[in-house]
């Protein structure tokens, strides 16, 4: 069958463009002079996968709740739906199929991938409304064999009220959060990769005032809060010549002059939190972002290393955080897979420490009936 399928390719590849179902169907038969009708939709199925979507991925990526797909080799394809790792049984016929997979899909995003510029970026939109964040690696400088990872990001829509529902978090703690947007406290979601942190800050920015504009900064958009005025602007990176970036911190500037009620920045990862952060202390009240930490007490020091990046000293930094951010939400991913809020944190002091006022552990800590008063008594 293999041998079938590349002879149909070579004959598509010489035949006029736009060859229809039906010319394909006839090449298949001619080609393979007897064939049965499950075959041949089998080698349809097939030939579409190799020149459209992600190839012999796509019966991967249909698979409920998967986060990413990682290709280390020909016969080495894995998945995540939430479970840890798991083997797909799915594999290429060699190293050069999974080159051509990633260049074709490099190409798709105006990103260049060859043995001059053997890595690459980039973001696919899929007809359903996903986004494939995906990564590309040639050998070299990859040891063995060309490697792919293709992260799926679904648009962040969902409520609050649904996550209650969901046990992501509890009645009481989204009486909080609720409480924290409307009095319009500034406030961080952090936790790891997959932990939940973009869906609860869209279910957050949904509880947000009607009257209210929103504007969304991210690498990707998927913050699609259930909100009348949302304004999202995405960064873009250089094109295959070089040229054409856009950064966050050039969004961020031009969004200060978007008459915003409301700043938002999907993934705080750079410079731009220099900028949000002058945002903040300017009068733009109950802005938000997430940042990458893995546990509430690296906040500081998170931020103190992006800050950096953007030429910002540590003790201006410290200064500026203490007044302009108030709350830190800490997302985590069990082992079973779930997803939940399981720390409430405050910014205090300078140099500025993050004291947790809730976990989900032990429950209400000093702070938290200050806090929770606070927030009810203001709405």
């Amino acid at each position: 069958m293999n041998d079938l399928f590349e002879k149909v390719q070579r004959r598509l590849v010489d035949s006029p463009a736009g060859a229809d179902a039906a010319d394909i169907v006839r090449l298949i038969r001619e080609e393979a002079g007897v064939i049965s009708d499950v075959d041949v939709l089998d080698l349809l199925r097939r030939l579409r996968h190799d020149s459209t979507g992600v190839g012999p991925l796509e019966p991967v990526l249909s698979t409920e709740g998967i986060t990413d797909i990682v290709v280390n080799g020909p016969d080495e394809v894995w998945f995540d739906r939430g479970r840890g790792l798991e083997r797909a049984d799915v594999s290429f016929g060699d190293d050069a199929a999974v080159r051509q997979l990633a260049t074709r899909l490099a190409t798709s995003c105006g990103r260049r991938l060859d043995d001059a510029q053997p890595f690459a970026d980039g973001r696919l939109t899929r007809d359903d409304g996903s986004i494939i964040r995906l990564h590309a690696l040639l050998a070299p400088p990859s040891a063995r064999h060309t490697c792919l990872s293709l992260r799926v990001l679904r648009q962040a829509t969902t409520t609050l009220d649904e996550l209650v529902a969901r046990g992501t978090v509890s009645e009481e703690i989204a009486a909080v959060l609720r409480g924290l947007v409307r009095c319009r406290r500034a406030f961080l979601v952090v936790g790891g990769t997959g932990t939940g942190k973009t869906t609860l800050l869209a279910a957050l920015l949904a509880e947000v005032g009607p009257q209210e504009r929103i504007l969304c900064i991210e690498d990707t958009a998927e913050l699609q809060p259930r909100h009348p005025h949302v304004l999202n602007l995405v960064a873009r990176g250089r094109n295959v010549e070089g040229s054409g970036e856009i950064t966050m911190a050039d969004l961020l500037r031009q969004a200060l002059r978007m008459r915003p009620d409301r700043i938002i920045v999907g993934e705080i990862r750079g410079a731009e939190v220099v900028d949000l952060l002058a945002a903040l202390n300017t009068g733009h009240e109950g802005g938000a972002g997430t940042i990458h930490a893995n546990a509430l007490a690296e906040v500081p020091a998170r931020m103190e290393a992006l800050a950096a990046l953007g030429g910002m000293t540590r003790t201006a930094l410290h200064s500026q955080l203490a007044a302009a951010m108030d709350v830190v939400v800490v997302m985590r991913r069990g082992s079973d897979g779930r997803r939940r809020v399981h720390q409430i944190g405050l910014l205090r002091g300078n140099p500025v420490e993050a004291h947790p006022v809730w976990d989900a552990d032990h429950g209400a800590l000093p702070g938290f009936a200050e806090l929770q008063a606070e927030v009810t008594a203001s709405t």
